[in-house]
């Protein structure tokens, strides 16, 4: 007998089935920039040094209140409100907080005007939790104020120079006299510091609050810089700072400890060591001891030296070498006994280290073929580290435990993605942060000792039901085999995928040194967009090449001296090979980036006529030569030393090998990869005769964002890519 109820079912399920995706919305941009996919999170999340309790700065839209609340870890009940700016006079809201080390005082930005990527002046006041009293840290707006331990002062930088607030007496003293814009710089970094070594506050009090260490930078040999800022005024004016480009003057920079009770500053001589650059500097656990981390301008060895605060002598206690770069990381923990825990590549993979107070190896907790990739701290309960690593797929992260000689490892997280956490105090819970690229994040209570899920948190629920209602792909997780290595892939089909039909291909990539694009983890908007070109018809396709992270120390050096050399090869190969599918139509393959990106998708499509049909390329470098020391030098030297390198991998040297469609995108006030660079390749495209598209954004920097900025360059790219690809 026929089964004619499996065939009717059959039919059943590929009507419905297609009346579903029907009945589903499509992705806009307008959906996308409005903000309607935007997550919820846990805003300043702090522990409490009681290890029972977490504040978390809310904002009540009823009230239009900010409140600072404090939660049970177990139960997750509020337990009580430590501010809300409703029933504080004078305050009328909080953007960020800190909390003195005894929790008796929190630290206020009320108002932020932002500098460059990191930095911001603002204004800051200080709440005794005790007395409810409220004080104005400085009628000015200044930087990074920081308290002592005891919370009794307050540094903070002003116009350059550093101050000294008594918050007893509410006296202030200025500690630095020569601080002055563009030549001199007193404990707040300069723009390729907080650029490139990703910190701000160059200052740091010891434990008991009676020295204050600092870094001075002097810019006088810097070159300047200078952006029109054309506004709305008749006449534009100029923004100029100190910006050292790849082979020009650094800053000169200096150490310096600041006594309290004499109020005397000494510099600390450095000159037997390579302190060309002073990317860090954290006091220890010893009120006396100051580390200190140098490295020289090729920044191939990383030295950790301690400073004798009683006679500020520094002496060399660990280094780091590396024949290509040795990365600067913020792994560096102090124990009770003045050893420490260290992060290196020195395996060839990224791994913890202990050492004793005087350098000597303890031993090396973690091994193997995988990275640590954030360190998390060590409970001296239980001797357990605790860090989070990709030893679960290099697109995954996972938290896990281990005892501090190397034994015990325990994976705290289940599910298969990109987990983080944020441990208690005394280490007996951690909230994990969970997401994948079909899971929205969602934040649980985990036992820190088993990793057992104690409560849930929050799940984003409301987004998920709203996109319930949209046609979204599945992002597709591989490898593909090009060039000798196995690159991390990922793929977006349209929902409606045929294979019997061929579809154009758009590729997305980033591709800087140890970065990572391809990840298990929840959408971007860019993630939005990709769906949306998909459901328009089109394949996304984003790899992963040689010189991005998480695979190793040589996967990810093997580009040294050559930028864009071995990265733009394999993402040739890779368009190659995929339009050799059978679903891919290899006359339509597109590419598109920003920043980094954007250097690689002209050079793919300049050098890669044969296989790109066209290219964005947003706020792109277009030569080394015009970026800044710290990040181009790392990976490039200097181009008085390595000007092919420099030259042979600019696409401005490719220009004339351009057929396809190019789009070129910047904002005018890009203080970090400078408009300089797409004028330059405009320039170079015009005399080769070549034909292109180009936007400038007036005003915008390197974000190219504000008002409905974003919005409109997405539509100029999606009606490009259209055009370009689009049958």
């Amino acid at each position: 007998m026929k089964n004619y109820f499996s065939t009717s079912f059959l039919i059943l399920f590929l009507v419905t089935s297609v009346t579903a995706i029907a009945q589903k919305k499509n992705i806009s941009l307008e959906d996308i920039w409005s903000g309607k996919f935007r997550t919820e999170g846990l805003q300043a999340l702090h522990s409490l040094e009681n290890g029972k309790e977490y504040a978390v700065l809310n904002f009540n839209r009823s009230t239009r209140s900010s409140t600072v609340d404090v939660y049970d870890y177990k139960s997750g009940n509020k337990v009580r409100t430590l501010i809300d700016t409703k029933n504080v006079a004078g305050l009328d809201r909080i953007l960020s907080y800190e909390l003195s080390a005894d929790e008796s005082k929190m630290l206020i930005a009320t108002d932020l005007e932002s500098i460059y990527r990191r930095s911001a002046l603002g204004d800051y006041v200080l709440y005794d939790l005790k007395t409810k009293q409220l004080t104005k840290i400085s009628e000015d707006k200044i930087q990074e104020p920081h308290l002592t331990k005891a919370g009794d002062k307050v540094a903070f930088g002003k116009d350059n120079n550093l101050f000294v607030k008594d918050l007893a007496t509410g006296t202030v003293k200025q500690i630095t006299q020569d601080g002055k814009k563009n030549s001199i710089i007193n404990g707040i970094t300069d723009w390729v510091y907080e650029e490139e070594f990703a910190f701000v506050r160059a200052f740091d009090w010891n434990a008991d609050g009676t020295k204050l260490a600092f870094i001075r930078f002097d810019e006088t040999d810097v070159p300047r810089f200078s952006m029109d800022v054309y506004g709305n005024t008749l006449y534009p004016s100029q923004q100029v700072f100190k910006y050292p480009k790849a082979g020009d003057p650094n800053a000169v920079v200096s150490l310096h400890m600041y006594d309290v009770a004499s109020g005397k500053t000494e510099m600390v001589d450095l000159n037997a060591f390579d302190s060309y650059y002073i990317p860090r500097i954290e006091w220890t656990s010893d009120k006396d001891v100051l580390s200190v981390q140098v490295t020289g301008r090729k920044q191939n060895e990383l030295d950790l030296l301690f400073v004798n605060a009683e006679n500020n002598k520094a002496s060399l206690i660990l280094k780091d070498t590396d024949a290509a770069y040795v990365d600067v990381r913020d792994d560096l923990t102090f124990l009770e006994d003045n050893s420490f825990i260290w992060t290196s590549e020195k395996d060839g993979w990224n791994h913890i280290y202990h050492y004793d107070k005087t350098g000597a190896l303890i031993n090396q907790i973690t091994k193997g073929d995988w990275e640590v990739t954030r360190y998390y701290g060590f409970d001296a309960a239980s001797d357990r580290i605790f860090f989070q690593s990709t030893e679960n797929g290099s697109i995954n992260r996972d938290v896990y435990s281990v005892k501090t000689n190397g034994k015990g490892k325990q994976r705290l997280t289940t599910q298969t993605g990109t987990n983080s956490a944020a441990f208690s105090a005394d280490f007996t819970y951690f909230i994990n942060t969970f997401h994948n690229a079909d899971t929205p994040y969602a934040y649980t209570l985990n036992d820190a000792k088993s990793g057992k899920v104690v409560r849930k948190i929050k799940d984003n629920t409301d987004l998920k039901d709203t996109l319930e209602g949209y046609t979204i792909s599945e992002k597709e997780f591989s490898t593909i085999n090009v060039n000798g290595e196995a690159l991390n892939m990922y793929m977006i089909k349209p929902k409606d995928f045929d294979p019997s039909k061929k579809y154009p291909l758009f590729m997305y990539q980033y591709s800087g040194p140890g970065s990572q694009s391809v990840s298990n983890s929840w959408n971007g908007s860019n993630d939005y967009w990709h769906q949306m070109l998909a459901q328009d018809g089109f394949i996304v396709a984003c790899v992963d090449g040689r010189g991005t992270g998480l695979k190793g120390r040589d996967f990810k050096k093997v580009t040294q001296n050559e930028l864009g050399k071995y990265e733009v090869e394999d993402q040739i190969a890779v368009a190659k090979k995929l339009g050799a599918m059978p679903f891919i139509d290899a006359d339509r393959i597109g590419i598109w980036g920003w920043s980094y990106g954007g250097f690689m998708s002209s050079n793919c499509l300049f050098q890669g006529a044969d296989t790109f049909a066209m290219a964005i390329a947003v706020a792109p470098v277009t030569s080394w030569r015009f970026y800044d020391t710290i990040y181009t030098e790392r990976y490039m030297s200097t181009p008085q030393l390595n000007a092919s390198g420099y030259d042979n991998n600019s696409p401005m040297s490719h220009v004339a090998k351009l057929e396809g469609d190019f789009l070129l995108v910047h904002g005018s006030a890009d203080d970090n990869v400078h408009v300089q660079n797409t004028t330059r390749l405009v320039e170079a495209l015009v005399q080769a005769d070549k034909q292109f598209d180009w936007a400038i954004y007036p005003d915008k920097n390197h974000g190219i964002y504000g008002g409905n900025t974003r919005l409109h360059l997405y539509k100029k790219m999606t009606n490009f890519v259209k055009a370009s690809l689009g049958n």
